[in-house]
């Protein structure tokens, strides 16, 4: 009998969790959390079999309603660009500041279960995984090389400090945190050997890889374009999107100086962020209470969003939020609630150690994003559709330009919905905006190494370099340089990324204007956003398509 086309996807999921564990963790795929993924050039190999089966399994397939019309387009793009990635053979030597399986192996402790004394002995048994896990990632590292496959030096020197941060002490602090009754022993020994072996992989990438990795950090035009399209869903003209990232951090430019002139009147940009970094009404101080605000100001966006701007389901209506272990690089994250919505949604803020003052003028917005309407909403509200989509659409669609550009969306509604009327709190979301501009024109700058045109006041003619990138967001944008220097070498190995946000924002536009257009009198922005959502994540190029076909 010949699988339909939600049993192909629902099926490539089963099998997919089972082939990386650790992801199937992330996703709230539930039966493999006490193992860690395959990182060598086997595991690879065979995820990579996985994904070309599939694709076969799914071009081959009818759909049988809209459903699984909509379903084959998602799946069919997403894992088509997975095989592209493989046959590149770029998984393989995947070694970056922010998202690799270096930081994948640590963080995956931070959403397990440590409530009873079995989510312990699960935890136990997983750790004392990490040793193989990293081994493998030195395999796959090494054979990349002979392949000349190398990642460049700033993401392997920058990497080994994480992996020495981690090796410092982490996973002691984190099993000694265990209940009364949790197989303590265990767990301290397999946090020694978790910790030494970061140690060994920080000395393998500083000793053995940083020689052998090129200085360049830009990877050219053909790998851009398959990480652009993987990460955004769509075919992009790159020269256009440059171009509109440049006019567009103009505008917004424009606009943060009316506000600052209301602020302080006569100031630039960074006096006026000076003066509400000063002013008391905007300062929290020390990590608990920036906890505790953040869960303030996510409960009431909850509440006061709830059925009035949004169908929020009461699944929905928990969200943690959380402070980061130190070690990672500075910003905040979201990871969705597990299937049965036992493990709520989390945003989590990844602050520096020492810092002991945090202006909330500058992170509301963020809230916005990374919570409700954002976020958290996207990714749960496909999570809740167990009735109309698959797993697949469920747990694993989620793409940064459908995901990132709906949550960059989110916080410019906020503002339209008369949340951030404070000129503070609007001088904030602006920022954030802002700085996603400067992050298509960096990105694409410093990887394709174009020139910086005439008109913008900033080193007009010279080719983009990672000093310029990073030289740009100290003086252009409101980023403090902890921010920034962890932005350029974000960019820097996680190429194509960081222009989702805003291009995708721009597609969520114009789509909620072309659906307009198409109702006329009749169109509900609480329906559109209802309906988009409920489609799931999907490429851009998909997304539009699709929201095209509900009318």
């Amino acid at each position: 009998m010949v699988a339909s086309v939600h049993e192909i996807c629902d099926r490539y999921v089963e099998e997919y969790a089972g082939a990386d564990p650790v992801m199937a963790t992330m996703f709230g795929l539930p039966g493999h959390d006490d193992r860690l993924t395959d990182y060598s050039p086997a595991g690879y190999a065979a995820r990579a079999e996985l994904a070309r089966k599939a694709l076969r399994d799914i071009l081959s397939a009818e759909p049988t309603d809209d459903g699984e019309r909509v379903a084959k387009a998602v799946f069919a793009e997403r894992i088509g660009l997975e095989v592209e990635l493989h046959e590149a053979g770029l998984p393989l030597f995947a070694l970056n500041v922010i998202e690799s399986p270096v930081q994948h192996i640590r963080m995956v402790f931070d959403v397990m279960g440590t409530e009873t004394v079995e989510d312990w002995a699960v935890i136990a048994r997983r750790l004392a995984e990490v040793p193989n896990a990293l081994a493998g990632v030195r395999d796959s590292l090494v054979l990349a090389a002979e392949r000349n496959q190398v990642p460049a030096v700033r993401q392997v020197v920058k990497v080994a400090e994480q992996a020495a941060t981690w090796a410092g002490g982490f996973f002691d602090t984190f099993v000694a945190g265990a209940v009364d009754g949790a197989p303590h022993t265990e767990l301290r020994r397999a946090a020694a050997e978790a910790q030494q072996a970061y140690a060994e992989l920080a000395a393998f990438l500083r000793t053995e890889l940083a020689p052998r990795a090129p200085a360049k950090d830009a990877v050219g035009e053909q790998v851009y374009r398959l990480w652009s399209r993987f990460f955004t869903g769509a075919e992009l003209d790159l020269r256009e999107a440059y171009a509109w990232g440049w006019a567009e951090f103009a505008r917004l430019e424009a606009r943060m100086s009316a506000i600052a002139a209301r602020i302080a009147p006569g100031a630039s940009l960074a006096e006026a962020a000076a003066v509400l970094d000063a002013d008391p009404k905007y300062r929290l101080s020390g990590q608990r209470e920036l906890r505790e605000w953040l869960q303030r100001v996510s409960d009431s966006a909850l509440e006061s969003l709830r059925d009035k701007h949004f169908a929020i389901p009461d699944e929905l209506m928990t969200l943690e939020c959380a402070i980061a272990p130190p070690g990672g690089v500075v910003g905040a994250y979201y990871i969705g609630p597990t299937a049965d919505f036992g493990r709520p949604g989390r945003m989590t803020w990844s602050v520096e150690p020492d810092k002991a003052s945090f202006p909330t003028w500058r992170e509301v917005s963020t809230v916005y994003h990374e919570g409700v309407p954002g976020h958290h909403l996207q990714v749960a509200t496909a999570v809740h559709q167990a009735d109309s989509l698959n797993t697949y659409q469920r747990s694993m669609s989620f793409t940064s330009g459908h995901g990132e550009g709906w949550a960059l969306y989110a916080e410019r509604l906020m503002h339209e919905l008369g949340y951030l009327d404070d000129d503070g709190d609007l001088f904030g979301m602006l920022a954030q905006q802002l700085f996603r501009a400067a992050r298509v024109i960096v990105d694409i700058g410093m990887h394709l190494e174009w020139e910086i045109p005439a008109d913008t006041g900033f080193h007009a003619g010279e080719r983009w370099t990672p000093e310029l990138g990073l030289e740009f967001l100290l003086t252009r944008t409101l980023v403090d340089a902890a921010t920034a220097r962890d932005e350029i070498d974000r960019y820097l190995g996680w190429p194509g990324q960081a222009p989702a946000y805003k291009l995708g924002e721009r597609l969520w536009l114009t789509a909620r204007e072309e659906a307009r257009a198409r109702a006329g009198a009749a169109f509900d922005l609480k329906d559109f956003h209802t309906r988009a959502l409920r489609l799931g994540g999907m490429g851009l190029d998909t997304m539009r398509e699709q929201l095209a076909a509900l009318g």
